[in-house]
């Protein structure tokens, strides 16, 4: 096999970044499309010279390898199984599922059909987070004692619709924190080589009104179980272009990360390996652009890399093992606002032997602080 014929299944936002990141890769053809949307379907078909299918089974059984899945959170577990079933490798956006029980599920169908399986999170495939998990791996900074890292979006608009997924506690998994915590946690778990054990969390409503909805912002405390504390920020209020940062503190040095910026690492190390950069602050040379471009980039990269594993038959290194780890802190976060202490690894455990994670998410607006302050 030398070319990977891929079925999209959602034509929405995330579709824009991985047709651009891939138009020049030959290794990957989008042969044929699956929407609810007839109209938004039949017009991507057009556009891509694709196939269009109002009828998921009839698209599965259709003459593609591989599955892109992009559609709203709730439905991801269901689409997943359905491709394992019919023979296809799947590459679904994160986050994985909005439950554990629901990754359980996809990791099983997956496993059961012979299949690659691979979360989109394109975090852990961009340059940027590449340099720092190799900086951090040979004890550049020494050892890792602090990090703060943040993304800001606007999503105010979905958080304002009535009935619409984006922020609903069951159909999104949450707010803020489930859409872009699962970046910051997949990304913060891979350059530590670590996971979380305890968190504490504070979600609110800073900008948006309607009950139905979980929150627009969140703030939450992390320990590792290394050692190293985290402070985590997410608002989905943010009046700027999409951007992210992380700040990496060690005993020998710091790493400042900003997507906005050109070049978007800074280090600052005592390490004799810097060289004649030691003591000092560096900007190491990597690919990148700010937004929208490191979409672009980090995209063509992360589904390059999948197609490779499919084409020479070998399991993906991000597994759907540590796609799950990042919903699992997602949910220790929620159990914590819930509860209004800090939530432990065992806490979470707890709960998903007893009573299934989705009771963390049941019922979650209502334990969502109300500060609005909009105008």
């Amino acid at each position: 096999m030398d070319i990977v014929k891929f079925g999209i299944i959602g034509l929405g936002g995330a579709w824009a970044f991985h047709s651009a990141g891939t138009r020049n890769i030959k290794k990957i053809k989008f042969v044929s499309c699956y929407d609810i949307n007839e109209k938004a379907g039949k017009r991507a078909a057009k556009n891509y010279k694709m196939d269009y299918f109002s009828n998921l089974d009839k698209f599965l059984n259709s003459d593609i390898d591989a599955v892109l899945i992009m559609v709203p959170h709730f439905l991801h577990e269901e689409m997943v199984i359905a491709a394992a079933e019919a023979g296809k490798h799947v590459l679904c956006e994160k986050p994985m599922a909005t439950t554990l029980e629901g990754c359980d599920q996809m990791i099983k169908a997956t496993r059961k059909a012979g299949v690659k399986f691979m979360i989109a999170e394109n975090h852990r495939f961009l340059p940027a987070h590449k340099y720092i998990m190799e900086a951090i791996q040979k004890g550049l900074i020494g050892n890792v004692v602090l990090i703060r890292s943040y993304e800001g979006v606007n999503e105010i608009p979905g958080l304002m619709r009535e009935g619409f997924w984006k922020g609903h506690p069951i159909k999104a998994g949450g707010g803020s924190l489930m859409d872009m915590g699962a970046h910051k946690f997949a990304t913060m778990n891979w350059i530590l080589n670590d996971k979380v054990e305890a968190a504490y969390s504070w979600i609110t409503k800073q900008c948006t009104t309607l009950q139905e909805k979980a929150e627009d912002n969140a703030m939450m405390f992390l320990k590792f179980s290394k050692g190293a504390v985290a402070n985590v920020v997410v608002s989905f209020v943010v009046r700027t272009t999409p951007t992210n940062q992380i700040e990496v503190y060690g005993t020998k040095g710091t790493i400042l990360e900003d997507h906005s910026w050109e070049n978007p690492v800074k280090i600052f190390s005592s390490s004799k390996e810097m060289g004649e950069n030691k003591n000092k602050w560096h900007e190491p040379e990597i690919e990148h652009s700010p937004f929208p471009k490191y979409y672009d980039i980090s995209s063509r990269i992360e589904d390059e890399y999948f197609v490779d594993c499919i084409i020479k038959d070998k399991d993906p290194e991000f597994t759907p093992e540590q796609a799950k780890e990042a919903i699992a802190t997602v949910l220790m976060g929620y159990l914590s606002a819930r509860r209004g202490v800090t939530a432990t690894r065992n806490d979470l455990m707890d709960v998903y032997k007893k009573e299934g994670t989705r009771s963390i998410l049941e019922g979650l607006e209502n334990y969502v602080g109300n500060n609005y302050c909009g105008e």
